[in-house]
This record gives C-alpha cells, sequence and structure tokens, in this order.
C-alpha cells in the first residue's frame, strides 16, 4: 500500500511517497515559493539510499494545485517516476499543526473535517490555511483515495487541565479556547513507541522525557506511554530556546515594546516568532554556525549556547519533578540527534538526579537509535531518530483500517 504523505505550508508543499510493506520512502520532495515570481521543486527518489536520485527544477508556480500537478508529474514520470500511474496511490495522510481541542485523533477527511479546520484558524493563522489548501487541492486530484487528517495536537490530548490551562481569566477559554495545545506531537508519539520498544518495554509502561530539538525545539514529560505536559502552548513560541523564536518570556514584554518601540501587535509578534532565540542573540540561527563561532571565541555565540543549555536543562528537571520515574530522556530531531554538544549542555550537572552521559558514547558520529548514558544510573539517555512522516503513513492506514 503506497501512502502519499503531504505537508502543505502557505507557500510550500513537503511530501513523501512510503511503501508501507516496506515502510520505505519510494520518493520525497519539497515545492517552495509558491505564488512567488520563481518557485522551486527538490525531487528525490530512492532518498537516502545508495540509489538516491534527485531532480532539482525552478519555475513559476502559480498555486498548490499547480504545485501539486508538478508533484504528480515527478512519482508518475514515465522514466524516473516511482509508480505507473496515480492509480497506485491508496491514501494520503496530511500533517496538520493545529486541531485545537475539536480533534483528539487521527481522522478520514470530509466536509465536516474541512469546516472544522476553517474554524481552528484564529489558533493556527500561520499553518491551518496551507493545510487547507493542500487538502483542496489533494481531495480535487484524488477524488477516490481515502484522505486521513494527522494532527501536531493530537498525542498533547491527553495532558490533564492543571497542565493545559493558562491561569487567565476562565472565560478566555470557554470563548477563545486559550490554553496550552503542544505541537510537535507526531514526533514525540514516534520517538515514544520507538524508545519503549527499544528499552524493551510496552508503551503504556514507559516515562520518559522526550527532547525534539530543531529549528524549533519542544519538551513532552511522557507518562504511561501519554503526553501529560509539553513546552509549547497555544502556539509553537513557548517553552524552549529555537532558532528564531524566542521561548518563554513575560507578556508585558508586548505592551513595553509596543510603548518604547512603536511595534504593533503583529511586529513584536513577528519579532519574537522570527527575530529571536538564537538568531535574536547572536545573529545567527543554525547551530553549526553558533559552534563555529564559539569556537572563534564569539562571546554572544556562547551566550546563546549557554542559555540553549540552561532553559533545556532547567526543563529535564520539572519534568523529572512532574513524572517522578523517568525510564529514559530521548533525544531527536536534527539538534537533538546530531549534535552532542546540544545534548551535553542539556544534561550537564543533572548527575544528582539519575542523569549523566557517556562522554565516548555521546561523542562517537554513529546514526540510529542508541543508548549514551553513562552505566549505573537509574535514568537512560537515548537518541532515537524521529520521522514524522512515518508516523503520519503509520496512522493513515490505522484509520482506514478501522474505518
Amino acid at each position: 500500500m503506497n501512502v502519499l504523505v503531504i505537508n502543505s505550508g502557505s507557500s510550500s508543499i513537503k511530501y513523501q511517497l512510503i511503501d508501507m510493506r516496506s515502510e520505505s520512502v519510494l520518493c520525497s520532495g519539497a515545492v517552495e515559493r509558491i505564488g512567488e515570481a520563481m518557485g522551486s521543486v527538490t525531487h528525490k527518489i530512492a532518498p537516502g539510499s545508495p540509489n538516491e536520485d534527485k531532480i532539482s527544477l525552478a519555475e513559476p508556480i502559480a498555486d498548490h494545485e499547480a504545485g501539486m500537478h508538478i508533484v504528480i508529474g515527478l512519482i508518475t514520470d514515465a522514466t524516473r517516476g516511482v509508480v505507473k500511474s496515480m492509480d497506485e496511490i491508496k491514501a494520503i495522510g496530511h500533517r496538520i499543526v493545529q486541531g485545537g481541542d475539536v480533534f483528539n485523533a487521527s481522522c478520514v477527511v470530509d466536509d465536516r473535517v474541512v469546516d472544522e479546520l476553517t474554524k481552528l484558524i484564529p489558533l493556527g493563522p500561520v499553518h491551518n490555511p496551507g493545510h487547507l489548501a493542500g487538502i483542496r487541492v489533494a481531495r480535487q486530484l484524488f477524488p477516490k483515495v481515502p484522505q486521513v487528517t494527522v494532527f501536531d495536537t493530537v498525542f498533547h490530548q491527553t495532558m490533564p487541565a492543571r497542565a493545559y490551562m493558562y491561569a487567565l481569566p476562565y472565560e478566555l477559554y470557554e470563548e477563545l479556547k486559550v490554553r496550552r495545545y503542544g505541537f510537535h506531537g507526531t514526533s514525540h508519539a514516534y520517538v515514544t513507541k520507538e524508545a519503549a520498544r527499544f528499552l524493551g518495554k510496552s508503551v503504556d509502561e514507559v516515562n520518559l522525557i522526550t527532547v525534539h530539538l530543531g529549528n524549533g525545539s519542544s519538551m513532552c514529560a511522557v507518562q504511561g506511554g501519554k503526553s501529560v505536559d509539553t513546552t509549547m502552548g497555544l502556539t509553537p513560541l513557548e517553552g524552549l530556546i529555537m532558532g528564531t523564536r524566542c521561548g518563554d518570556a513575560d507578556l508585558a514584554i508586548y505592551p513595553l515594546l509596543g510603548a518604547a518601540k512603536g511595534l504593533s501587535i503583529e511586529e513584536i509578534n513577528d519579532l519574537t516568532n522570527k527575530q529571536s532565540g538564537f538568531k535574536g542573540i547572536c545573529g545567527m540561527n543554525d547551530m553549526r554556525d553558533i559552534h563555529e563561532a564559539v569556537a572563534k571565541g564569539d562571546a554572544r555565540a556562547k551566550l546563546a549556547l549557554d542559555m540553549f543549555g540552561y532553559r533545556n536543562r532547567k526543563y529535564i528537571g520539572s519534568y523529572l519533578a512532574v513524572l517522578g520515574r523517568v525510564d529514559a530522556v530521548v533525544f531527536t530531531a536534527g539538534i537533538g540527534e546530531n549534535d552532542p554538544v546540544a545534548r551535553e549542555l542539556s544534561c550537564r550537572g543533572l548527575t544528582h538526579l539519575g542523569i549523566k552521559l557517556d562522554h565516548d558514547r555521546n561523542m562517537a558520529p554513529e546514526r540510529g537509535a542508541r543508548d549514551i548514558a553513562a552505566s549505573g544510573l537509574p535514568v537512560r539517555v537515548l537518541v532515537i531518530p524521529t520521522n514524522e512522516e512515518l508516523e503520519i503513513a503509520r496512522q493513515t492506514v490505522s484509520v482506514l483500517q478501522a474505518s
């Protein structure tokens, strides 16, 4: 069964075609700069394998429909296509960032789902319009193919009210649904299951702190395989320090900046989401550049790293308190999987809490799931590569088999 996974943004479409018999990726790619003067397409056949073949295109892409036609053309190309026709695509899974508290499970796409997602645009103004455009086009081009929405927020729907509520007037929750939703749910769900398998436990008996570190970062307290707290909030802005997002910050910064700098709410929102984090502290948002700058003695780059490690350690400590017993701290995503310095900074000084890295294991240039903890301590420290697209495809198949 071939499942097409689509992550559609406001000006982009990212996709993977996965053969679920072997869970192998037949092709993947990205259509970017949709609606601009010149768009770009990157398409990889058998990505990550010795036979990987890459196609790059540059051409105007008017809208999402035009972008999807390009994707379908590449997938079914007579010479380099991975399937002979669209009929070989048996299901489509859509990544949806914001499902609010309306959706507590992945579900088959129908008109009601589209209507509910439209109503949720105020909670996800950056992501949901693009997701809806992708769904609309996919339903037009694949009218007979079942389609499923998989939500970043669903994994966190198990949080208790004491964790997801803000101490604001309760009417704001009742009227506007202002609460913590959490994100990166497909990643946290995937690595939770993979960590349980690695530890030789069933999912419902593991307590984990899952640490998704990338340009966007979040942490999740997992109790009995379920999310009970997470660092991101109403939007992906809250929590850890990220590439361009500030993470936790006093809400009174907004009126202060408005009065002192004459900034509008929209400008302050842009500043905290796109000009802050690593970029705001040291002018760089790529961790590799920051490490190079630290090696050259850049004080602000070092400050950014110190702040990053401190914030991560603070949350790990708080989640240890929330969970009581912790089987493992699990690092994942681009930085979490590939940056030993980031992992070391995140765990530094936690030996008294049962967490310590083995230096050689942490520094080893390995790939795949692995344990990098020092021996003899109660909490394991794992590195588990995430695979959000595979998790979306698995959930798509599961929903369709149950329907």
